[in-house]
C-alpha cells in the first residue's frame, strides 16, 4: 500500500512519547506567551504592524514573483541598506526565511572540492546547508575551537566552518572569536547564524558578531532571521559585497524562491528603526533572562544559564516534558518543549525565551507556573 510505511512510523513516534500536533493560537491568547522568539516584545507593536499595512496598502499582498523577476521593490533595497549599515556589514541580501538564507549561504559558499566544518549543536537549517552543499563535510564537537582547527589543518583548498552565534537549544553562546583565530589561521571563511544574537547582544542590539568585534570582517558572513528580535518573518545574509553578489547569482533559495512579501519588509523596517531609537531593549532582554534564570536556580530547577535571551529547563524524559509542557498551559503559562530528535543529547527541555516587555509580576508567574507543574 503506498505510503505504508507511515503508519508504522506514526505508531513508533506515539509509542516514544515523540508526536508533534498543531496548535492553532487565537489572536487574542490569554496566555503569558514564553514560548515564542518574539524577544523585543515588537510583533504587535503599534508601529511594527503600521510598517506592515502601509507596506502591504503600497505594494501589495507578495511580492509577485522571484528577486530577479519583479519580486525586488524599493523596500526590500532599503531594508538591506539599512540592515548592512545596522550590523556592520558592507553588503545584505534579504530571503523569504531565516532557513532559506542559512540554506543559501552554506550552499553557495561550499562547492565541490572545498571543506565545511559544522558545529555539532548547529540548527537544522545549518545542517540541511551542510547536507545539500557539494564540499566534504565534517562534524566537529560542540564548542570547539581546537576540534575546529585540526579539522581544517587537515584540509587543502577552500573552506568554511559554520557555527550559530547562540545555540537554540540551550541558549549558549559559540565562541565566535576562538573560531575566527582558527579560520584564519587556516585561510577559512567563517558563517554564523545570528538568529538569536540579532536584537539582543552586541551593541544596542547588533548582533552576536559585533560583539565579538568581528562585523564587517571580509572573511565573515553572517545570516539571521527576521521573525525573532524584529517581530517580522524572512531571512538575511550580511557580508562583504562580493560574496552578496555571489548569493545572488549562485545561492538557489534566492534564484528561484518568491521574494518575501513586502507587508513583511515593512514590518522588519519599522523594527530595526525602532530598536534604534531604542537600543535599551536589548539590554532589558537579556536581564530577564538572567532574573529567569535565577530565580528558576533558587526553586531548585535545572536550568542552563543563558548567553542571551533562551532558557533552558531539564526534564527528566521526553513524556514527562511534553506533559509538564501541557500542565504548564493549562495554567496559562506557553512554554517551548524540545525533545528527541530536536536535541542533539538527547536530553529534553522547556525552552523559555524571556522577552523586552516581560513584567515582573509576569516573570514570577512563569516561574511559579513551572514550579508548581515540575514532575
Amino acid at each position: 500500500m503506498a505510503f505504508g510505511w507511515i503508519d508504522e512510523q506514526a505508531e513508533a513516534r506515539r509509542r516514544a512519547g515523540l508526536v508533534r500536533t498543531l496548535r492553532p493560537r487565537p489572536a487574542d491568547s490569554p496566555l503569558l506567551d514564553l514560548a515564542g522568539n518574539d524577544y523585543l516584545g515588537l510583533a504587535h507593536h503599534p508601529e511594527i504592524v503600521e510598517g506592515a499595512a502601509a507596506a502591504a496598502r503600497r505594494w501589495g499582498g507578495g511580492s509577485t514573483g522571484s528577486r530577479l523577476v519583479t519580486g525586488t521593490t524599493e523596500l526590500h533595497a532599503e531594508l538591506e541598506r539599512e540592515l548592512a549599515d545596522f550590523c556592520g556589514f558592507e553588503a545584505a541580501l534579504v530571503f523569504a526565511s531565516g532557513y532559506a538564507a542559512n540554506l543559501a549561504a552554506v550552499t553557495a559558499l561550499g562547492p565541490h572540492g572545498s571543506l565545511i566544518v559544522s558545529d555539532a549543536g548547529n540548527h537544522a537549517s545549518l545542517i540541511d546547508g551542510c547536507r545539500l552543499a557539494r564540499a566534504a563535510k565534517q562534524v566537529v564537537g560542540h564548542a570547539d575551537p581546537e576540534a575546529v582547527g585540526k579539522a581544517l589543518a587537515g584540509h587543502r583548498g577552500a573552506a568554511i566552518v559554520v557555527s550559530d552565534s547562540v545555540f537554540s537549544v540551550d541558549g549558549d553562546a559559540a565562541p565566535l572569536a576562538a573560531l575566527a583565530g582558527a579560520c584564519r589561521e587556516h585561510g577559512a571563511g567563517l558563517v554564523v547564524d545570528d538568529a538569536h544574537g540579532l536584537g539582543v547582544l552586541g551593541d544596542g542590539g547588533r548582533g552576536a558578531v559585533e560583539a565579538a568585534g568581528l562585523a564587517g570582517a571580509d572573511d565573515v558572513v553572517v545570516t539571521a532571521t527576521l521573525s525573532k528580535s524584529l517581530g517580522s518573518q524572512g531571512g538575511v545574509v550580511l557580508g562583504p559585497a562580493r560574496v552578496i553578489d555571489h548569493l545572488v547569482n549562485a545561492a538557489r533559495t534566492f534564484i528561484f524562491d518568491t521574494g518575501l512579501a513586502p507587508a513583511a519588509v515593512g514590518a522588519a523596517l519599522a523594527a530595526l528603526r525602532l530598536l534604534r531609537r531604542e537600543p535599551a531593549r536589548a539590554a532589558r532582554a537579556r536581564g530577564v533572562a538572567v532574573e529567569l534564570h535565577t530565580r528558576l536556580t533558587a526553586a531548585g530547577l535545572e536550568a542552563v544559564r543563558p548567553d542571551a535571551a533562551v532558557v533552558s529547563v531539564r526534564a527528566p524524559s521526553p513524556e514527562q516534558a511534553v506533559q509538564w509542557a501541557a500542565d504548564c498551559r493549562t495554567a496559562g503559562l506557553a512554554v517551548g518543549c524540545f525533545r528527541p530528535p530536536s536535541v542533539p543529547d538527547g536530553i529534553s527541555r522547556l525552552r523559555l525565551t524571556a522577552r523586552a516587555d516581560l513584567s515582573g509580576a509576569e516573570i514570577e508567574r512563569a516561574v511559579r507556573v513551572i514550579d508548581e507543574t515540575r514532575p
